[in-house]
């Protein structure tokens, strides 16, 4: 894997200098902040807007759980499809401008560049999911005046293994699929049958399909498997990345 730190180093580089560096973190910053105020007083503006059509059915009163599972949605859904646009042309892109080329006529690994994007964008992930979390549970201590820890936590790190997982999938698509909306749309494709995958037990339980639905669990405070769809989604995640790395070592640039 020689030069994984010069293409770490430039990957980061063009993290900071890009549209990447606020995408998915003005995404993801927007739901933290809001989030916790859209939970505490979306059911009074639906009493004073919908009273009529309420009728005698009454909503109950939001409590801190409704900011944490309306973050795990947010995560789930928006920040996911977004990241899975975003990382269409992770590969592909640098292959069409040529950078791909300029750079691996140097005696650099092939696996070493592919490595290192998948390695720095998962890192980029992590960091921006827990800053989010963070902004959330502040958010949520001062709305709602409680915050547990743990169930919000608990549910944000499980999506994020989720996440990682969907970087090297996109890592692979954007390998073997050159245009960007092709990779993008075998990545949403790959979501809905990973959800459908979810709504048979045994998936649904032990593989990384659980964890479609365990996060959004963790932030109600339930108690589920967690073990085994967490490892399972880590070890496909490192098969996903393999698979990419020997794909490119086989593309023409």
């Amino acid at each position: 894997m020689r030069g994984f730190a010069a293409f770490a180093r430039k990957e980061f580089l063009e993290i900071v200098r890009t549209w990447r560096l606020w995408v998915l973190p003005g995404i993801v910053l927007f739901f933290a902040l809001t989030g916790p105020v859209m939970a505490r007083f979306t059911p009074e503006i639906l009493r004073a807007v919908a009273a009529d059509q309420l009728g005698q059915f009454t909503l109950p009163d939001p409590t801190y759980a409704d900011a944490y599972t309306g973050w795990i949605k947010n995560l789930s859904q928006i920040v996911l499809f977004a990241l899975i646009i975003v990382y269409g042309g992770i590969v592909s892109s640098e292959r069409r401008s040529g950078t791909a080329v300029l750079v691996l006529t140097k005696p650099v690994s092939r696996g070493a560049f592919i490595l290192a994007k998948a390695t720095v964008h998962s890192v980029f992930l992590a960091v921006l999911v827990v800053a989010g979390t963070l902004v959330t549970w502040g958010g949520t201590a001062i709305v709602f005046g409680e915050a547990p820890g743990g169930a919000l936590w608990s549910a944000s790190l499980a999506w994020l293994v989720f996440g990682i997982l969907f970087v090297a999938l996109m890592t692979l698509f954007s390998v073997l699929i050159s245009p960007t909306a092709g990779a993008a749309g075998a990545g949403l494709g790959a979501y809905a049958l990973v959800s459908i995958a979810a709504l048979w037990t045994p998936l649904g339980t032990y593989s990384p399909a659980a964890l479609t639905g365990v996060p959004t669990s963790l932030a109600l405070g339930k108690s589920v498997e967690t073990f085994w769809p967490v490892c399972t989604a880590l070890l496909l995640a490192a098969a996903l990345v393999a698979l990419a790395v020997t794909a490119f070592k086989r593309k023409e640039l």
